[in-house]
This record gives C-alpha cells, structure tokens and sequence, in this order.
C-alpha cells in the first residue's frame, strides 16, 4: 500500500469553465468524506458503526489502497481525525452555484470516431472514472450498465447538473467516443460502460476520489479504465500512478489522458506518469478547411458544418439571399442566410433545398458562436453551416445594401500534433511519455442535451480505450500484454513537414493502428527503450526487449545501424528468425563516451526489419543534464475540520537540492508579503507538512517564488499561484 496525497485533479479537456466565485461549501448539512488509514479498515468499520453510530460507513477500500468511505454531520464527522489509526482525512465537498450559469451545450459536425473493423466491442466492459454520465442520453442509454458516485458517494453517477453546481458534461463526451450506440457512434459501439464520478462541480477532484474510483472499477471487474484527467506532478511514483499500475496488476488495461500542458517538454503529469499505464497524446490528423470570401470587403467568414451535413465543396462564387423562409423568396442557385429560430435546423434546411438553394447559413440568435445537427428521416443533400450572430448580422447588412456574392476558399493541415498536447519524458524515471497518440482535437461526441466538439488529449485517451475493447473482443485468448503492445508496437511515428520522426517524447510509437494491430503479425513487447540519466566518463546500458512471432509461419528480422552521432554507438544483434509462435529476447546495448556526447535529452527509434514490415522501438537518455522542472505540484490547503491549519505539499524530483524556500508576493504587484517556508533537508519524492494560521499575514492570492538551494551552490526559480484561505 502507499499513501494517498490529496492533489486536486483537473480534465484533460480544453473547455471553457466559468469561475464562479460564489461556491462555497454547504457546511450545515450531511458530508462526504474518505478517510486512510492504517491497518485493517474492515475492523476500523467495525469499530466507527459501534462507537459513531452518527456516522455511515458507506465503503471499505482494501486493495488499491486502505480506507474508508464516510457520511456525516460536520461535526460528527470532524471526531473521526483524532482516531489512532486515521492517517489522512479527505473531505468531498458540496457546492452551490449562483443562478445565472445554466447548460448551454454546443453542437458539432463531424465524427471523428470511424470504426472500420468488424468488431464492436460487444462483452466489454470499459469504466469512464470523469465527471460522471449522462445515462440518460438516448446515445448512451443502451450501453451504461452501472458505476458509483465517488462525490456524494451513492450508486447515481449522473454528471453535475445545474441546480447541483458548476455543470459539467467532460464524462458524457469521453463515454460517447468510446461507446456511443445511437445518432453517432463510438468507436466500440456495443462496450458496456461503466461510470465512476471522482470529480465534481465543475469538473474538480481529488487524488483520493480517483483512487477510490480506480477500485471501485477493479472490483466491478471492468476490462478497461479510461482516465481522462490528471494533475501537473511530473513523476512516476505519485499515489495516483501507483495506483494506476497496481489496477494494471491486478488484471485491467488503463489508458490515461497525457495532458494539455505543452508543446514544452517535461509537461506530462500524473497519473499518466505511471510506467504500466497507456498514455495518450493529442493528434490532428490531415484536414481541409472552407471558409467563405467576400472579396470586395476582404473578409472571411469562417464556416462550421452541421452535424450529419454534407462537406462544404463549393467550386465558385454564389449570391447570398437572406431569409426566414416565411416569405417568397427564390433560392435557386443561391445560399441562404436564415436566422436561428424555434424550427428545427433539419425542416429549414430541407425547406431550402427544395426551394433550390445551393447551400445554407444559420446565424445564430444569441451571441457567439454554435453549431447543431440535421437530424431528419432524409438526407440533406447540400452544405450546411453555422454562422455567429455578428457575422450574421454583418452579412445581412451587407444583402440589404448591395448584391453580396461569396466565394468557397480552402486552407490545407499537414497531420500533426497538437500544440496543446502535454509532452514527456517523466521525470526521475526518465520515461517515455505519452505511449501513443490519438486524434483529439475537433472531436464530436455526446454531451447532456445533445452533441459537442472538444479538444484535449481527454478525447485522444477514448479512442484508444475503444480501440482495446476491439481488440480484446477479437482475441480473447491474448493476454493484456499482449492486446497492450501490440497495439504500441504497430502504430505509426509522425514526421515533421521534413520528413524527419518527431520526437518519442512527443508522440510514443506514434499514431495507433488498430488494423494493424488487430492484424498483428509481430509484437514486441515493452517496446520502450529508457536508458535513463547518466555522467559518469564511459556509460554503457542492456535492454532487453521481448519479440513475439505472432503468425504460424518463419518469420527474419533485422536491425537498422542508426545514424552515428559523435560519442554514442549502439551494439544491436544481427539478423535472427523466429519460428511460428516462438518468443525470443533479445538484447540491445547503448555505449557513450562522455567527453564526446553532447549534453541533454537524446531521443529518437530504432528500426527493426521484417520483410516489408518496419517496427520502431522509441529510445530516450539523458546525458550530464537536462532542463527538467526539480518540483512540481506546489499546493496550500486548509487542513480538514481545522480551519487554523494550512497543509502544504510539494514534490521534489531532483536529488541535488539542498533547500528550499517559498516567498509569497502580491499576486498584482508583485510586491514582497512574507516568506512562507523553508524545507531542509531535501529528499526526491513528497514533502509536506503544516502551518498555523498565525504565521499567515493575509489570505488572498498570491505568486509564490520557490526558491532552490543545489549542491553546488547555484540556485533555480520557479513560480506558482497560491490562494490562501480567509
């Protein structure tokens, strides 16, 4: 077992989330709480239902961690800490949100979900640990078959409503891309799903929901676990890692969302970190983009399409007519600029069409921007798009002064990844991170009332969870191993726009391949090759990897001589061949001569040969040293039911500090407030401790500098913002 460390957790999505300032907790009626202990919880339920009989014991933990769920009044519940074997106490807090945030969700176009196999998924079972899910999406409806509320810890675990608190809809969107079965499909459309709310308004939790949430999924005996969330602490030892890779002991696949902190290296957080976990990073494949030109204006009008309509493929200029389709007016060889009303966008577009319109444009009748969906028994057979209300009202001033043509222009993408997407390596480890990537940006999927686009390394993470349950459901002989490297090891590296690799740390293997994958005819197993940091004047390393033969025929294989690069030379074997079905372990070796290697992160693949097929292995070592954050994860928060205690905790991940100290400045001016702390001495992994109120001049928001003492006498900054408690 490990301890838990309660570190807010935060989605892996790109939203816009309002900050409402007026939450706070409802702290005159009953709470929920998880609380670790030490020992056996069985018997410290035992001991609670005897001696706190005001207390409900609603759930024992045992094997992801040790704890116990607890209901209560605040102060029944506040008792609980001064037990013996009570190690932590983690409050799951309630919020009310003021009145004027209401749901507003967007519609989208596209679907970026294609499953082109044969396989569905059906008989797996995946568990979507977010926000919760909107069961009760007619999309959803069929394939949710149960979960657990780890925010007010009930069997309901339905996404936070209005009347509840800040919205949320992150889990509804991550289920349907994996499991949608109605208007749009997920990429496993007959999965059964699984919901674990762990974080609540607004989409925020803690380190201890997710765990409780991980077990409560391995208890349910689920196949997969999908985690699309995590916090900044780049290291791979952090309680919710563990945990991640204690589930992957225990028999389940988990794939976690790598992040949305780059493009900077070093950004990927926990609990992606965890070394037996599939990390997914965010991938923009090819795409072309139409807009609209009014050439005597010069301006563009950016265009996007309907749900279910068809691609906007004009080849030249057309007039635009406004109407409302109230009054006569001809269409014919025109595109139609139509207000957003009470009709449905299907019965105005096809009204349209059948009037001769070459295309449609909905402005809409509020501000900014939305996008809805042609749902209709009968194919719409000509492009329709979105506009914002300025842009509506601009085009509709421009009809009533003159004749307006517009003109269909395009803009090409190279595939890519996405800027947004968290990079690695891990530090400590020195891992490669993510593990794979995934399209996450423009991703339609389901949300509560309707349909919507994210982007986020969130919605890359769902795809390749749907991906396992294919392969799952098309070998269910293989071992998870097996499902889990074949998958890695078959995917595709990325090239930049000169053709070079990018970067292990940017992409893993690259972008999944499920037919291959499925179709796998080699796996090799544990295809990372992390030789980790080093500057001692001759550095020489082994890796053994592991290379299945998966077909019943021989089967030659051969490695590529990397390019040479001055002071490191690789021993690779020669050529070998595997019988069918047979296994063989094969060593690699990396020699560096320290005076003449450059110093940093060196990355890049090894290829190996079979036939026609080409199979990269990622490498990565650091050399002398390299620009990695040495902390990370700075928190300051009031001790549970102890409202003159401040707990703070930072992870260090640098074994050459000697001290740290944390001064806080005005978060405005940046003026000076108070030194606020000094840890010494220094150790890698987690600090924490605590702080009286007393030596607290002034809650409020501040910038706090953390100031680091290295063994060789220089120093390193950093920044965070804190926001201390009145």
């Amino acid at each position: 077992m490990f301890r838990l460390i309660p570190i807010i957790f935060v989605l892996g999505t790109i939203l816009n989330i309002p900050n409402d300032k007026s939450e706070q907790p409802i702290q005159n009626e009953e709470q929920a709480i998880i609380i670790e202990t030490n020992g056996e919880p069985s018997e410290h339920k035992e001991y609670i239902e005897t001696y706190y009989p005001a207390i409900e014991v609603v759930h024992v933990y045992e094997q992801i961690f040790n704890g116990l769920a607890l209901k209560g009044r605040p102060d029944k519940l506040q008792a609980i800490g001064e037990l013996d074997f009570v190690h932590s106490i983690h409050p799951v807090k309630t919020y009310q949100l003021s009145p004027d945030v209401k749901e507003n969700p967007v519609f989208t176009n596209e679907d970026n979900m294609k499953n082109h196999t044969s396989y569905t998924g059906k008989g797996i079972k995946v568990a979507v640990i977010d926000t919760g899910v909107d069961y009760e999406h007619p999309d959803l409806q069929t394939n949710y078959k149960g979960g657990y509320d780890l925010v007010d810890l009930d069997s309901d675990p339905m996404e936070t409503k209005v009347s509840e608190g800040m919205p949320t809809s992150h889990g509804t969107h991550v289920a349907g891309i994996i499991g949608a079965n109605g208007y749009i499909k997920g990429v496993a459309p007959e999965v059964e799903l699984y919901a674990y709310r762990a974080l609540g308004p607004g989409g925020v939790g803690t380190s201890i929901q997710v765990i409780a949430a991980i077990e409560h999924a391995v208890k349910d005996d689920v196949d997969i676990i999908n985690l699309s969330l995590g916090n900044t602490v780049n290291g791979p030892d952090y309680p919710t890692s563990q945990a991640v890779n204690k589930a992957v002991e225990l028999g389940k696949l988990v794939v976690i969302a790598n992040g949305n902190s780059g493009p900077q290296q070093w950004t990927v957080g926990a609990p992606a970190t965890a070394s037996k976990a599939i990390a997914v990073g965010a991938y923009q494949p090819a795409t072309q983009i139409s807009y609209l030109y009014h050439w005597k204006e010069e301006t563009t009008i950016p265009l996007h399409l309907l749900l279910s309509s068809v691609p906007w493929d004009l080849t030249k200029a057309y007039p635009v007519v406004y109407t409302t389709l109230q009054e006569k007016t001809s269409l014919h060889g025109k595109i139609a600029l139509i207000p957003r009303g009470e009709r449905p966008f299907y019965e105005l577009a096809r009204e349209a069409e059948q009037n001769g319109a070459v295309a449609v444009l909905f402005y809409n009748n509020e501000s900014g921007q939305f996008r809805g969906s042609l749902q209709g028994e009968k194919r719409i057979n000509i492009p329709v798009a979105a506009l914002s209300q300025q842009m509506g009202h601009w085009l509709k001033e421009n009809i009533a002064t003159e004749y307006t043509w517009l003109e269909t222009k395009y803009q090409s993408y190279a595939e890519q990844m996405t800027s947004f997407s968290s990079r690695g390596p891990v530090t400590v480890s020195w891992g490669i991170k993510p593990n794979i990537v995934a399209p996450g940006k423009d991703i339609i999927s389901t949300v509560p009332g309707g349909y919507a686009a994210f982007d986020g390394t969130s919605m890359a993470a769902p795809y390749i969870a749907g991906l396992l349950a294919l392969m799952k459901q098309a070998h269910p002989n293989w071992t998870n191993e097996q499902i889990q490297h074949a998958l890695l090891s078959n995917a595709r590296p990325l090239t930049s726009h000169h053709k070079q690799f990018l970067k292990p740390s940017l992409q893993g293997t690259g972008l999944a391949q499920i037919e291959q994958a499925i179709n796998a005819k080699t796996i090799i197993h544990n295809p990372y090759l992390t030789f980790g940091k080093t500057d001692s004047p001759t550095f020489r390393k082994q890796q053994t990897i592991t290379i299945e033969n998966m077909t019943n025929q021989p089967q030659t294989y051969s490695f590529n001589i990397p390019e040479k690069e001055r002071g490191i030379r690789w021993q690779l074997p020669r050529t070998f061949t595997l019988q069918g079905r047979e296994k063989k372990h094969v060593t690699l070796e990396l020699d560096i001569q320290s005076m003449l290697a450059a110093e940093g992160i060196h990355e890049g693949f090894l290829q190996l040969h079979e036939g026609e097929e080409i199979y990269h292995l990622p490498y990565t070592f650091i050399h002398k040293t390299a620009d990695y954050p040495k902390t990370s994860g700075f928190e300051f928060t009031l001790k549970p039911f102890d409202p003159e205690t401040f707990v703070y905790r930072l992870y260090v991940t640098a074994e050459e500090i000697e001290q740290i100290d944390i001064t806080l400045y005005e978060a405005d001016s940046l003026l000076y407030k108070q030194h606020l702390l000094t840890i010494n001495p220094v150790k890698q992994g987690i600090h924490e401790g605590q702080i009286n109120r007393r030596q607290i001049q002034e809650p409020g928001l501040y910038r706090a500098l953390i100031t680091l003492r290295l063994a060789d006498g220089t120093y390193e900054n950093s920044e965070t913002e804190v926001y201390i408690t009145p």
